[in-house]
């Protein structure tokens, strides 16, 4: 048995030990959010870089990047939070701008005017996308060679137009986008491996839609995946869509937890 006095000692120097194990104990992870400006066409956008610092410091300064385009909103605090939840998987996340920072709809009236107007110049989408990838892959935490791209509706759109504008990203995630297909010899430019993640009762995806789409893919022999969640419609994702499926759009806790396993795998596949 331990004698009374070094009983007492230990007792005594306990709160030393203590503050000395915190103080120079291994440094804990941090996620950094790095604010990212720039200029396009002489507008101003803004994002931001979200990673994990513990995790950037074991790959050796180097993380596969991962664009996060937003939904018609424009970037939010939800592609934040999706930003963190890939920074804590080990990856670097860039929350794209594809508006500009002046461009922050309040309603869906403005969302609708904002998303419907590049929606309609597809060009001009796909080159405000690479704009926003080149940003991501310039970043000295990012390892260029190891990047893909997620979107969320409008975004989910998006990322499958950067695809087709034959931007070198190894994979491209759309959760719950619009699947239209308005040049589909584009389709060979694609060398991404694309995963598409689809509420089955989406009323605002057309199946005349989704059967060109596929037809545009496989004609180019694009390595595509299609994910159907049984009930779920558009939106399923995001809870500020309510818990109404009868609106058209609403969340799914079940399908935005397996759309979200879906991705970790496929992102996991083609950034290693």
């Amino acid at each position: 048995m331990m004698p009374m006095y070094k009983r007492l000692m230990l007792q005594a120097l306990a709160p030393t030990l203590l503050g000395l194990m915190i103080t120079h104990g291994p440094a804990r992870a941090e996620v950094v959010a790095k604010p990212i400006a720039w200029k396009l066409d002489g507008q101003a956008y803004e994002g931001a870089l979200v990673y994990d610092d513990a995790r950037l410091a074991a790959a050796g300064g180097k993380l596969p990047g991962v664009m996060v385009v937003h939904q018609w909103k424009g970037p939010t605090d939800y592609e934040h939070m999706r930003a963190r939840m890939l920074a804590e998987l080990g990856y670097a996340a860039f929350v794209a701008d594809v508006y500009g920072r002046a461009v922050r709809p309040k309603d869906p009236t403005e969302a609708g005017k904002a998303s419907g107007a590049l929606k309609g110049d597809r060009g001009e989408l796909r080159k405000r996308l690479q704009d926003n990838l080149a940003r991501l892959v310039a970043q000295p935490e990012v390892d260029g060679a190891r990047v893909a791209a997620i979107g969320y509706c409008f975004g989910g759109t998006a990322v499958l137009e950067l695809a087709r504008s034959g931007a070198r990203v190894r994979g491209v995630v759309s959760f719950h986008g619009g699947l239209d297909s308005p040049t589909p010899e584009d389709g060979k430019k694609i060398s991404a491996k694309v995963l598409v993640l689809h509420g089955a009762a989406d009323p605002y995806v057309k199946k005349a839609d989704i059967e060109a789409f596929i037809a545009e893919l496989d004609q180019a022999k694009v390595d595509w995946q299609k994910v159907d969640y049984a009930g779920a419609v558009h939106s399923f994702t995001q809870k500020a869509a309510g818990d109404d499926p009868s609106k058209g759009s609403a969340y799914d806790e079940r399908a935005d937890r397996r759309s979200w396993e879906a991705m970790k795998d496929f992102l996991a596949e083609v950034t290693k």
